[in-house]
């Protein structure tokens, strides 16, 4: 099954809703920025986060984005990066 990179972005407006999504978004992709993280998942996997994370916000004062890059494997992401130091999400190895 093919991995896709998602880019994930959120708006939080109360600062605990804000770290239990950011605690959450930890244990699915690499950090990024504030409120920005870069994930590799599976359909099943992006599903479970957006089950997730869909009952942790308040729909009417926070906001959630997650941009679907392509599969993980055959794309290349071109980012311009200023400041600190910026690596996309590597590849997983693969386990036979």
């Amino acid at each position: 099954m093919d991995e896709h990179l998602y880019i994930v972005t959120y708006d939080i407006s109360d600062q605990k809703r804000w770290r239990r999504v950011f605690r959450l978004m930890r244990g699915y992709g690499e950090w990024l920025q504030l409120s920005v993280f870069q994930c590799r998942m599976s359909r099943q996997r992006h599903a479970e986060l957006i089950a997730l994370l869909d009952g942790m916000i308040h729909h009417d004062e926070d906001h959630i984005v997650i941009l679907d890059v392509g599969i993980a494997d055959k794309v290349a992401p071109r980012v311009v990066s200023l400041g600190k130091e910026f690596e996309p999400v590597a590849r997983e190895p693969v386990i036979i």
